[in-house]
């Protein structure tokens, strides 16, 4: 599992930084590759976005100072990787990219999986509340289009043939918002149930974590 989260977070950073620069040319040439290396420790990014400064820099002729940075970036690992830390990264649904030293990384690893599982509640409530709001639009388009099928059957001029098809559109119509209804119903208990989900795992984590 560690190692399926490392390098989910790998790729994110990737493409994340894929086409931009990662430093200005000001920052490049004032040289702080400590206080660089410390920016990126407190996010928990890892020793290759060094390359990247590099990158970045190379266009105006700079060198980074690898062994400040690395001595920066410790520094801002140790405001990362605490429990309070690594719950937030796991409750924001971010990934963790193997980056605290092993003192700090049990204490910091627990958290976040605790946040992982107030995420999965979230992510789970928002997904019912989704599928409540979509569910609710068909029903409102289906009630339009009885509404015009209804007009339209009673216009001059319809053979009776015509009113017999347009009579059994409405019907399929019909048929088809009572399942959309039904579908609608469950989504509004799949709604309640997840509603409790996340009261229960904030009281569950709210000694350890504070409220949030």
């Amino acid at each position: 599992m560690r190692h399926l989260i490392i390098a989910a977070a790998a790729v994110g950073a990737g493409l994340a930084l894929g086409s931009c620069a990662t430093m200005s040319a000001e920052q490049c040439m004032a040289g702080d590759w400590s206080g660089q290396g410390y920016i990126d420790g407190q996010q928990g990014l890892t020793m290759s976005r060094l390359d990247d400064h590099a990158e970045a820099c190379a266009k105006h002729g700079v060198t980074p100072d690898a062994a400040a940075y690395a001595a920066g970036r410790r520094q801002g690992l140790v405001s990362y990787c605490t429990p309070y830390k690594g719950f937030e990264v796991g409750r924001s649904g971010s990934g963790y990219a193997g980056v605290c030293p092993s003192e700090l990384e049990a204490d910091f690893m627990f958290a976040y999986r605790d946040g992982q599982v107030v995420h999965a509640a979230e992510q789970a409530l928002s997904d019912a509340r989704g599928r409540v709001d979509s569910l609710g639009a068909r029903l409102e388009e289906l009630d339009d289009k009885i509404t015009a099928k209804q007009a339209e059957a009673r216009a001059d001029g319809l053979t009776d043939e015509q009113r017999d098809q347009i009579r059994n559109r409405i019907q399929e119509i019909r048929r088809e918002r009572a399942d959309t209804e039904r579908d609608w119903r469950r989504a509004q208990d799949e709604v309640d149930d997840a509603e409790r989900d996340v009261r229960d795992v904030r009281w569950r984590f709210r000694d350890q974590y504070g409220s949030w």
